[in-house]
């Protein structure tokens, strides 16, 4: 076994106890945002499996800009499948706190806005980890529809780091 699995072993194996179902989930964001490079197509990679998204796969999620200065953002996804029934959920996003950009508010529906957190950002915006205050909410998003493995277990090492339970995601199927 190499050094840096043997390395990377003991780390998960010392953060566990640290980090069990009772203890806080580390939710802090990025100190560097600029939603202009955020903007334009991400694919979900992997999410933890709630409610509202249970069942779909080839999730994608679109944002740009509005005339109000508010962000659009389309998301798209299937039924069960990639051959499945498309549907399209058009909402709208908003950085209330200009000092903490990566705490964005989302909403689907009227003036109802959930937590948009920005864990962790790839420099160059090519994935991005996306939580809220509530510890029942997590996605890996990517710029690309596949995610290299290695990079994917580095996320999970991070994740695992900060507290969250990465066998609750699940992987999403992508085209």
């Amino acid at each position: 076994m190499g050094k840096s699995l043997t390395f990377l072993l003991a780390l998960i194996l010392l953060t566990i106890p640290c980090y069990g179902k009772n203890s806080k989930i580390d939710k802090t964001v990025v100190n560097e945002f600029d939603i202009s490079k955020y903007l334009g197509t991400w694919y979900e990679i992997s999410r933890y499996n709630h409610k509202f998204e249970r069942g779909l796969v080839g999730v994608t999620a679109t944002y740009s800009l509005r005339e109000d200065g508010k962000i659009k953002v389309v998301n798209r996804d299937y039924e069960e499948t990639l051959d499945g029934k498309m549907s399209e959920a058009i909402g709208k996003a908003k950085i209330p706190n200009p000092n903490i950009p990566a705490k964005l508010k989302v909403s689907f529906f009227l003036f109802f806005y959930a937590d948009y957190f920005v864990l962790e950002l790839d420099e160059n915006y090519q994935w991005a980890v996306i939580g809220s205050k509530s510890d029942k909410y997590l996605w890996i998003l990517s710029r690309t529809s596949q995610m290299d493995k290695t990079l994917y277990d580095e996320l999970l090492n991070k994740l695992i780091v900060r507290g969250y339970d990465v066998n609750e995601l699940i992987r999403i199927e992508q085209e």
